[in-house]
């Protein structure tokens, strides 16, 4: 598996702890992790059966003629072991040769001890037994200016009102982690400030402030506000972890049902000996998903709702104020495509309303409480990504893996989706898919598109006279990601974006910085009353690599 990042997700200033705190495993959370861990223990108990059967119907298992011991009578007194035959053959040798003289017999060491100790003054070092020794120097009273590294770690760790927090979804060696890093805009830099260890390859993120019910903030007064991110992956579970809390071993809560679906189990796909048959989808079930986790939507009105995307061709919602026990799940299940549903997305002016986009190359538009009287869109090809547009209740964006861009009213959707339904503008915005798209929560009518062609392109949406709008692009860059995978607007400053891709590589950049993209924008952030201050350098903000800081050191000194 290549490294890459597969999403992206920022976290609003002020937001995050201040001082993030070490993960604690207490009686409670051992009590938690041991159910979860009972599960996984099963898991692995199913998985080793199911290899030692296919061993034995390949003919390659403990029992078979290939066992090491087949053929043996288990006697070991035919056996030599050659390193200690070899050390008696030296012992051998030792004892024939003659022995030698002690060479250093003449300085008596033997009775080296037994001398008499002078009790009188050696040099100025005599009285150096009066002096005393301390292994840590908290100990050493002498010492008052004490070394706490206590203090020197937690302000290396503190995240200030003025910083954002990123996520990002990194796989690496086959490895798989989120990385949060701290980013501050005043001073362009970007670090790491700590990772999460995740089970499985991450697919999508969503960050959300509702303490989940398993959260130790949960309590019986009115729910308060957290900082979490929601984590889809390959695993059918969708894991919940709080970005306030370091070195966490479990999540804070997992939707789904583990010790149903153990999906990361493998099933032998056959002997060799015959030709294998086509894989066949998991039963599905209405209060789980039994496949991968393709995208996540978190309710901002109703603020305990999450929605999810599967490759089971469902839709589910969850209910994060209730503890998942036996037999409980998603409160709601949606089968309302054919195919594996990409993305979805609840509809922030109407908090009812969900757009789900599918493999079936169509997208949907229903309200979570009558889900039969939805309507939808047929398109050319498969959905990558989809966005409501927050400036306009009913209109939301959806790209496409052909390149293109739509924009649809869902006022003037049909019903019966028995023909393809006309787009109210269509963009071509890459050579290849367009698999990053995103609506500027800040500026009316900007919206951004990154493509496997490796560009990230930031557009420039105006509402004409006749109700056509006029699309024109407004930058375009290679952000030296490789292929773009997620590219997002930052939620406080109204030109930044972050992209990441196919070489496992964030990168931050300031649009603002381009002066082209000043002019465009120059009506709409007086309107929005934000003012762009002009920064030096080209805008682009990444994480700086030892390696790249050690050439760079190597150029100057040779140029010097």
């Amino acid at each position: 598996m290549s490294n890459l990042i597969s999403c992206v997700s920022w976290v609003k200033r002020g937001v995050s702890a201040h001082q993030p705190s070490k993960y604690v495993l207490d009686d409670k959370e051992l009590e938690r992790v041991s159910a979860l861990a009972r599960i996984e223990l099963e898991d692995a108990r199913i998985e080793l059966e199911r290899a030692h059967n296919a061993a034995k119907i390949m003919g390659k298992g403990a029992e078979g003629a290939e066992a090491d011991d087949a053929d043996e009578d288990g006697d070991d007194d035919g056996w030599v072991d050659e390193e200690d035959a070899s050390m008696e053959v030296d012992g051998d040798a030792q004892v024939k040769a003659p022995e030698k003289e002690d060479d250093l017999a003449q300085y008596n060491l033997d009775e080296y001890d037994e001398d008499d100790v002078k009790e009188d003054g050696m040099g100025p070092f005599s009285n150096i037994k009066g002096l005393t020794f301390y292994r840590d120097n908290q100990d050493d009273p002498y010492i008052t200016l004490k070394d706490d590294a206590e203090d020197d770690e937690r302000s290396e760790l503190e995240i200030l009102p003025t910083d954002n927090l990123l996520v990002t979804a990194k796989t690496e060696d086959d490895v798989s982690q989120l990385e949060i890093y701290v980013y501050d805009e005043s001073q362009d830099n970007l670090y790491v400030h700590h990772d999460l260890m995740l089970p499985n390859f991450p697919l999508c993120l969503e960050w959300l402030d509702f303490p989940p019910a398993s959260s130790e903030m949960q309590t019986d007064t009115p729910p308060k506000f957290g900082n979490y991110i929601a984590v889809g992956t390959l695993d059918p579970e969708i894991e919940i972890w709080s970005l306030d809390v370091m070195e966490s071993m479990y999540p804070d809560m997992i939707l789904g049902r583990p010790d149903k679906t153990a999906a990361h189990v493998p099933v032998p796909a056959g002997t060799g000996k015959k030709k294998r048959k086509k894989t066949k989808h998991r039963p599905s079930s209405d209060t789980y998903h039994v496949d991968a986790v393709l995208g996540l939507s978190w309710n901002r009105t109703h603020r305990h709702m999450l929605a999810s995307a599967s490759a089971d061709r469902t839709v589910k919602l969850w209910d994060l104020s209730r503890p998942i026990v036996d037999g409980e799940g998603a409160i709601r299940s949606f089968g309302v495509h054919k195919d594996k549903v990409q993305a979805v997305q609840w509809n922030e002016k109407e908090p009812t309303v969900l757009l789900s986009g599918s493999y079936d190359r169509t997208v949907r538009v229903f309200d979570s409480r009558a889900p039969d009287t939805g309507v939808g869109a047929v398109l050319g090809a498969d959905v990558e990504a989809l966005r409501w547009d927050p400036w306009e209740t009913h209109a939301f964006y959806v790209s496409l893996e052909n390149g293109l861009v739509l924009n649809f009213d869902a006022r003037a959707l049909p019903t019966d989706m028995k023909s393809p339904s006309p787009a109210r503008f269509t963009l071509s915005a890459h050579d290849g898919a367009v698999s990053a798209l995103d609506v500027n929560p800040l500026l009316r009518g900007c919206i951004c598109t990154g493509g496997t062609d490796k560009l990230v392109k930031v557009w420039n949406v105006d509402q004409t006279a006749g109700g056509k709008p006029a699309v024109s692009m407004v930058a375009s860059r290679d952000m030296e990601v490789g292929k773009v995978f997620s590219a997002v607007f930052s939620p406080d400053d109204p030109l930044t974006i972050a992209a990441a891709g196919s070489r496992a590589k964030l990168q931050i950049w300031d649009v603002g910085a381009n002066s082209g993209a000043r002019r465009a924008f120059a009506s709409k952030l007086s309107e929005a009353g934000r003012v762009l201050k002009e920064k030096e350098g080209g805008g682009l903000v990444g994480l700086v690599d030892d390696d790249e800081t050690s050439e760079d050191e190597g150029d100057e000194d040779e140029d010097e």
